[in-house]
């Protein structure tokens, strides 16, 4: 078989359907986020970044840097390997401490991403409790479906989307006496909406169900100290296991799970994702830790960013451009067509020094296909006027539906 023509195939399918990935290869200007240099064949030239999920700008912070300056100091690069041999650290020891106080749960476990903690955690529920049933939320994230996948042993079972009255129906019909997993997000970041948390625990309570809370697009940004949204809520010690992540508000890389202790020691014990994988380094869980501290107490950036996200939906809407409804720092463009995504991210970087990235299929239905706009504290009026004016010249240049 000629498996290069095989390969050249498949790719150019994916480009036909206007849905082929490019990576703009940019860095980040320290201190003067949301600045950075875009780095092509013809040199190098200075662009403003629209679509980053370092919401807060954590990424850049003087307490963080200063926290992995030290632990670099301290403890070198590396972590040693993997936890149970030699890659546990004071650092994660600390940040798991520091987690777990967060989300007032009893312990946490760090792991390399977000998307790694999922699939760990959903798919060593479904292998360690026999004949459980999971629920999911049609919207979950991929790295949720793909940890249910994973959960050979275990029934799912899909609800429409923060359908609370199809939920309560699925539950009706399963069999009482099976373990049951509902397993949902606060934040859905592509729509920007929210879900019910507060009616999901109550029928989980009245269904002996556990819940899997996954707030990565929520810590940071919501509750008194960032905990979430179920902390904003009021909620969240009705919610029994919560996925994190080090890689949006707060600025590093990693992923966490917070809950019982009995529960944290058994995917330590079980999950493949957690014991074959080498631990995320000192430096990373220094800067994690420092930023974690921060934002417990500091509400300065949560109110900054909030405020800048209104502010942006605002103009886009007075400007006539399809901004698509939510209730959260998500702000969704609709465009409607992969290839004219692609056209328009396009011309907003070589035009208009503004870089954004298209979001097509899979990552959103077909047809829904949008930009995806996360403006930080540090989009200041004049950046905000600069975009809401690209767009509207490149809606109109390339004829897009204005329409929402």
């Amino acid at each position: 078989m000629d498996y290069e023509s095989q390969f050249s195939q498949i790719l150019a399918q994916v480009k036909r359907e206007g849905r082929y990935r490019v990576f703009a290869d940019i860095v980040r200007c320290r201190g003067a986020f949301p600045d950075a240099t875009y780095h092509t064949a013809q040199g190098a030239r200075p662009i403003t970044v629209w679509c980053s999920n370092d919401y807060l700008g954590m990424g850049q912070s003087a307490v963080v840097i200063a926290a992995m300056h030290a632990a670099l100091d301290i403890a070198g690069a590396g972590s040693g390997g993997t936890r149970n041999i030699a890659g546990t650290t004071h650092f994660h020891v600390e940040l798991e401490r520091e987690l777990a106080d967060l989300h007032r749960k009893e312990a946490a476990l760090l792991f390399t991403s977000g998307y790694i903690a999922n699939d760990a955690a959903l798919s060593t529920l479904g292998n360690t409790l026999p004949g459980c049933i999971i629920f999911s939320d049609e919207l979950n994230h991929a790295s949720m479906i793909e940890g249910m996948r994973r959960s050979s042993e275990a029934q799912r079972q899909i609800w429409r989307h923060n359908d609370i009255k199809h939920l309560e129906e699925l539950l009706l019909r399963a069999d009482p006496n099976a373990p049951k997993v509902i397993a949902f997000e606060s934040v859905y970041s592509m729509d920007g909406d929210m879900s019910p948390i507060g009616e999901i625990c109550a029928l989980a309570k009245r269904f002996g169900a556990l819940t899997y809370l996954d707030e990565v697009h929520a810590v940071g940004l919501y509750g008194p100290r960032g905990a979430g949204v179920a902390e904003r809520d009021g909620v969240m010690h009705n919610v029994d296991i919560i996925n994190g992540t080090l890689a949006k508000a707060f600025g590093i890389m990693g992923g966490y799970i917070a809950g019982s202790s009995k529960f944290i020691d058994v995917v330590r014990s079980f999950a493949p994702g957690f014991i074959f994988t080498t631990s995320i380094p000192p430096v990373l869980a220094a800067g994690a830790l420092a930023s974690v501290r921060h934002l417990k107490s500091s509400q300065v950036e949560r109110e900054r960013h909030q405020e800048r996200a209104e502010k942006l939906k605002g103009l886009l809407r007075e400007a006539g451009l399809p901004v698509m409804p939510s209730v959260s720092h998500i702000v969704p463009l609709l465009v409607g067509n992969p290839v004219s995504c692609k056209e328009v991210t396009d011309y907003l970087l070589q035009e208009h020094a503004i870089y954004v990235q298209p979001i097509n299929y899979p990552t959103v239905p077909r047809g829904t296909e949008r930009l995806r706009l996360t403006p930080t504290p540090f989009h200041d009026d004049d950046k905000m006027r600069a975009l809401v004016s690209a767009l509207d010249d490149a809606w109109s240049r390339l004829n897009i539906k204005r329409a929402a």
